[in-house]
């Protein structure tokens, strides 16, 4: 009798998220989608999301790193938020222990960076990788489309990369090796004697005010949130606090709430708080009081 010997079992393909400024009115997105789907057919694609606000990095960069880590194991995130596009900034391949990141190097991975950095720079320059982290620089043209737009690298260099490392490409065939990315570091809260000194950089499609407060960060008690003339007294559970309408003494009801990526936010109550306050990102964000 003839032995039968099992099939190994097909390891999953990593999944490709996209992350982009390209909105979906124009054909950038698609198209990137069908040169993944060219070099292989049987790749995976998620949409993160295509909605950043043009050539904003820093809100490119944050939505990255607060999201990433939803993600299944190995993961490919190709993100494109890339103003300087056909510049001499760097084409990179960044892989962590958890996922890998195709990117420009123009600071959009600095989030990510920030949490493997023991201690982040301060300043904006280069972030030397730390143990646990490799890059590479996309270089290798048998990786690429060819001829490479000087205008959509998305579709030329990033899109290219990303198929081929969900087929097992080696990331060391991709290019050299580098040793440091572009780093600009995300605004964190200054402690004051009397609490925290924020401010606001990210607005959600809903209008709320996503600070850099996280929520470990907030005092105990009954903390007070102010931003510009406002003052909000505590920290509501949903975006429906009963209390909002009661101590909003005529003015739009305004929140301050812990979102789902443990920021603190700034909310009104079925309404847009960046339209009802008349501020977005940079806007300053205070914490005082508590227990």
């Amino acid at each position: 009798m003839a032995t039968i010997h099992p099939i190994p079992p097909i390891p999953p393909m990593p999944p490709i998220a996209l992350t982009t400024d390209f909105g979906w009115s124009d054909a950038f997105v698609g198209v990137m989608k069908g040169v993944i789907l060219t070099i292989n057919p049987q790749a995976v694609i998620i949409d993160l999301t295509h909605d950043i606000p043009p050539q904003q990095v820093a809100a490119g960069a944050f939505v990255l790193g607060a999201n990433h880590s939803y993600f299944p194991q190995d993961a490919i995130h190709l993100a494109v938020v890339d103003p300087g596009v056909g510049t001499e900034r760097r084409a990179v391949l960044l892989v962590t222990p958890t996922a890998k990141f195709v990117a420009p190097d123009n600071g959009l991975l600095s989030y990510i960076l920030k949490g493997h950095l023991e201690s982040p720079p301060e300043q904006p320059g280069m972030a030397a990788l730390p143990p646990g982290l490799a890059a590479y620089e996309l270089t290798n043209p048998d990786y690429r489309r060819q001829p490479v737009s000087r205008t959509f690298h998305g579709r030329d260099v990033f899109a290219p990369a990303a198929a081929y490392l969900s087929l097992g490409r080696p990331p060391e065939t991709f290019g050299p090796p580098l040793t440091e990315l572009v780093w600009q570091p995300p605004p964190t809260p200054a402690r004051r004697e009397k609490g925290l000194a924020g401010e606001v950089i990210y607005i959600d499609r809903f209008g709320n005010l996503i600070t850099n407060i996280r929520a470990e960060e907030l005092p105990v008690g009954t903390p007070q949130v102010s931003i510009g003339s406002r003052v909000i007294a505590g920290i509501s559970g949903t975006f429906h606090d009963p209390a909002a309408w009661a101590d909003a003494g005529g003015l739009p009801p305004l929140i301050a709430l812990v979102g789902s990526n443990g920021y603190l936010e700034i909310a009104v109550p079925d309404g847009n708080a960046a339209q009802v306050l008349g501020l977005g990102v940079g806007a300053a964000v205070g914490v005082s009081g508590g227990s």
